[in-house]
């Protein structure tokens, strides 16, 4: 009899370890994966998925934020790690990570790797953390680098809006996360993909000035100069994907125009940067100069697709710095920077793939912008004043004199002012039921859009670089020479670029949202030893109970 029963139970265990065995044959063949979490947590969007299936090559990534860390780090670490593992678990290729701190490494070399990090925008954190009953700093680099065989480049993961709580922006990154990460594996396994038009000929940016621009497209994109002047017809800037016009100071010609506006008829994508306003800050020094509008010739193009730059200034308390000088020091000049409301440091954004996480961005001598009607297009607000801003309708006075007076906060009584608006549906042609400028092939004549994207700022510096004090040289976009400050100007260009080549690509997965959920303090203290007893106790209770039982159903069978 005892024999029969071993028999069975053998049976049995050799069937469980068959459907084990089938089981895991299945997953390898068919492999899946189930997202249980409300939001998604552990889910890629497609265009992450698809760029991972496109992969030629076994990608490896260097997480530097490691070592001993607070609470609210090691969720990011652990966030980082475990979005790398979902990469590869959806990737064709094998994707490998490691751990690496830079403060670590041999003398000879530490300082060279940590400049070359500063490079790739990765530079240290001060952290203080608790340890041995006190507090002591720690330095981290919240960053990764990504790189192939032949390439590599880096990224920073722990960016927030200004005025965010710590929470707040370790809970944005987080959310950020595979975009950031995405980014940075199509960058070193892809490489150079779309063109980038800068129209030229206008008096608009010279090359210093576009330096900013190529600096921070060049390493996704190639980026060219378009003589708008010299095209022959629409379809000459068909192989731009995007066109930046920036700061032009001489009147497009209605040729040109009905090639601009052909081109978003045709797919294109437009970024129009316009200065409505005229002015000579050489003159600003003693009495002061006077800004006077501009004619630039795109109005009635930019009312036709919906909106309106206006002949004025903002001022705004959120303001930036202009370098006036002081006097002199024995034979040197002293220069110094002092507040210049026409100088809009904002920093409310939109939650919008193209400004999520976004830092302040400056705005300098920047209009104020009216939607007006515009049938089939989605008008969107991107980036907002403060809540002490003011319009100052042409003609505007500019003198550096004011800024050595108090503002007054009563004219300051204009809030949230939109600066930056993002156009997008079906656009109509300016042309539209108009006579065609002389010239003009009629039978390639569009009047209406496919599904379009327009960009549109006020001020034709919001992507010219500022020069060095030292030496003279064009900086990279958003940085400051004044007050020492890194503005998010360029990582403003770079969202908006990749938004408009591709609103549903890897932008679009900077919609991911996660919620915190903290644990309610208060009931936390009042509730801590009943918690920890239940925790620690009911375990060990419940087995007890459990050998209880299956001790006193043996002994019963048994004496049977």
């Amino acid at each position: 009899m005892k024999k029969g029963k071993f028999s069975s139970i053998g049976k049995s265990l050799a069937l469980i370890f068959t459907v084990i065995v089938l089981i895991g044959i299945l997953v390898r063949i068919f492999p899946f994966r189930l997202d249980l979490t409300e939001e998604k947590k552990y889910s890629l969007h497609p265009s992450s998925i698809e760029v991972l299936k496109s992969l030629q090559e076994p990608i490896e990534v260097e997480i530097l934020l490691t070592g001993k860390l607070p609470g609210g780090m090691r969720r990011l670490q652990r966030a980082i790690e475990e979005t790398v593992r979902t990469f590869n678990a959806y990737s064709k290729q094998k994707i490998t990570f490691f751990y690496e701190d830079p403060l670590t490494l041999p003398e000879d070399i530490r300082e060279d790797y940590i400049v070359g990090l500063a490079e790739y925008g990765i530079n240290p954190t001060n952290l203080f953390i608790t340890e041995d009953g006190g507090q002591k700093s720690k330095l981290i680099f919240p960053g990764v680098i990504v790189r192939t065989e032949e390439f590599e480049t880096g990224a920073l993961l722990l960016k927030g809006e200004k005025g965010m709580g710590p929470d707040e922006i370790l809970n944005q990154s987080i959310e950020n996360l595979e975009f950031e990460l995405i980014q940075a594996i199509r960058k070193v396994s892809i490489g150079q993909e779309k063109s980038i038009g800068m129209t030229i000929s206008h008096g608009e940016m010279t090359e210093d000035d576009g330096f900013g621009i190529v600096e921070a497209l060049v390493d996704q994109h190639e980026v060219f100069k378009v003589p708008l002047a010299e095209a022959t017809k629409a379809e000459d800037l068909d192989p731009f994907d995007v066109i930046i016009v920036a700061g032009l100071k001489e009147a497009f010609s209605e040729k040109e125009i009905y090639f601009l506006d052909q081109y978003l008829m045709q797919g294109g994508n437009l970024i129009f940067l316009v200065d409505a306003m005229e002015y000579n800050l050489a003159e600003a020094g003693g009495e002061g100069t006077i800004a006077m509008p501009r004619e630039h010739g795109l109005d009635q193009l930019l009312f036709r697709y919906g909106i309106r730059v206006n002949k004025d200034l903002i001022q705004d308390l959120d303001f930036g710095y202009h370098p006036v000088i002081a006097g002199n020091f024995g034979d040197q000049e002293q220069i110094i920077p002092l507040p210049w409301p026409f100088y809009v440091a904002a920093g409310r954004m939109a939650k919008h793939p193209i400004t999520k996480g976004l830092d302040q961005v400056m705005f300098r001598f920047v209009s104020s912008l009216d939607t007006v009607k515009a049938d089939g297009i989605k008008k969107t607000p991107l980036i907002f004043g403060s809540d002490f801003s003011r319009k100052m309708p042409a003609p505007v006075r500019i003198a550096f004199e004011d800024m050595s007076r108090e503002p007054n906060l009563n004219e300051f009584g204009s809030k949230n002012l939109p600066l930056l608006y993002l156009l997008e549906g079906e656009f109509t042609s300016l042309f539209k039921n108009r006579f065609l400028p002389d010239g003009i092939n009629k039978t390639s004549f569009r009047e209406n859009s496919s599904e379009g994207r327009v960009l549109v700022a006020g001020t034709g510096l919001l992507f010219k670089s500022q020069k060095s004090f030292m030496d003279g040289n064009p900086l990279p976009l958003g940085e400051d020479p004044f007050n020492n400050t890194q503005y998010a100007n360029r990582q403003l260009l770079q969202n908006a670029v990749n938004y408009l080549l591709e609103p549903d690509g890897i932008m679009a997965t900077r919609t991911k949202v996660l919620q915190i959920r903290p644990l309610n303090k208060i009931k936390v203290r009042e509730e801590k030893t009943k918690w920890q007893a239940i925790n620690v106790l009911a375990p060990v209770l419940f087995f007890i109970v459990l050998g209880l039982i299956w001790t006193g159903l043996r002994k019963r069978k048994f004496s049977k």
